[in-house]
């Protein structure tokens, strides 16, 4: 038996941008339509357009909470893990997806894009953080790139296990 593929879409929270939850809700859309499970830190902002799209188009979608308050997660949510964790739980969200997708971002964003190359999951940045490796120039392994959601969710899954 196969595994599931898993994607995370992770970005701000309340973010600034109007265009950004637009583009997160599309990856959310296209995680669905190839058949990968999303998984979110379960709030507002990205996290809950990018489960709204999955949900539309009849995709799973996974919140990893903070708190411990399951109602807390957005409703497009079929399941709510509550890690009463506080912000440490973004380990948890990339730790669980394949491969990650950072779309905007404030500092909580970069710290997540920290935490899943550390534990070795590609990033895809759509309207990310710019980063770079100090010690090689050009863009750091197992990060790429995306100008569009569609390129986002499509670098994502080539870079599935």
């Amino acid at each position: 038996m196969q595994r599931a593929r898993v994607i995370a879409v992770i970005g701000p929270g309340t973010p600034e941008d109007a265009s950004v939850p637009q583009a997160a809700e599309a990856c959310g859309r296209l995680v669905a339509r190839a058949g990968a499970t999303l998984v979110t830190g379960g709030l507002g902002g990205v996290m809950a357009a990018a489960s709204r799209g999955a949900r539309g188009e009849g995709g799973s979608v996974v919140a990893v909470l903070p708190g411990t308050d399951r109602a807390a997660a957005t409703p497009h949510a079929q399941v709510a893990v509550c890690t009463g964790v506080g912000e440490a739980r973004d380990l948890g969200v990339v730790a669980s997806a394949d491969a990650v997708i950072a779309v905007g971002g404030g500092w909580g964003t970069l710290a997540e894009i920290g935490l899943a190359r550390t534990v070795g999951r590609p990033v895809v940045l759509l309207g990310s953080w710019g980063i770079a490796d100090p010690h090689r120039p050009g863009q750091p392994d197992g990060t790429f790139r995306a100008e569009t959601p569609e390129q986002a969710v499509a670098l994502a899954l080539e870079a599935l296990p």
